[in-house]
């Protein structure tokens, strides 16, 4: 079991029975795009946020991605950490049909993908990979993207989707959370090795 320390915010309720089945720590499934109207809960995750910080795991197709945002808005950037998985396609086994956009969910993603994903985010306690490894190292800018064609090209959208894969990052992820989790979890040797990759892939 990992034990995690802060909540951790999933979207339903078949995302909370498949973390909580490696996951030592506290799960909240805040029911969908209810959650939106929801007065109650949002009211309950900002103190949350604001008392111990939380976890954000969410789908990564489309609408996963504006639930975590509508969640930034209440809760506060500074509250949160993201939790990404990567675009992974297929069909949830529960499921009859294959979703709007063809992705897994967090329910249908593996435990050891899930693990890494939540070691990618300096959640699982491990001194070789916690994220003050980087913290003197070059960070990425807003200029590296542009200079590296990855924003403001005409091949930008297509490079930029090759590159988050390459860094198993959802390709719904903007230029501007690409550029947080790459400082705060990565290094920027790990971005280039990936920009590398994606260039030779056109």
């Amino acid at each position: 079991m990992l034990k995690i320390d802060r909540p951790i915010i999933v979207e339903g309720k078949y995302d909370k029975i498949k973390l909580s089945s490696f996951i030592d720590g506290t799960i909240i499934d805040i029911g969908g795009f209810s959650f939106f109207s929801n007065r109650e809960k949002k009211e309950f995750i900002k103190k949350l946020a604001e008392k111990k910080g939380i976890i954000v795991l969410t789908d990564s197709d489309s609408a996963g991605f504006k639930i975590r945002n509508f969640i930034r808005s209440i809760a506060g950037d500074e509250n949160i950490t993201n939790v990404y998985i990567p675009d992974v396609y297929g069909k949830e086994k529960r499921k009859d049909k294959w979703s709007a956009e063809g992705k897994l969910g967090v329910e249908g993603i593996d435990e050891k993908t899930l693990s890494e994903c939540l070691k990618k985010a300096g959640l699982v306690s491990d001194n070789s990979d916690c994220p003050e490894k980087f913290e003197n190292g070059r960070k990425l800018t807003p200029s590296d993207l542009f200079s590296d064609s990855v924003t403001g090209s005409p091949n930008s959208a297509d490079l930029r989707k090759r590159l988050l894969k390459n860094l198993g990052l959802p390709e719904h992820l903007s230029a501007n959370q690409m550029i947080k989790f790459i400082n705060s979890y990565l290094s920027y040797d790990e971005y280039a090795e990936a920009l590398k990759k994606a260039k030779s892939d056109f």
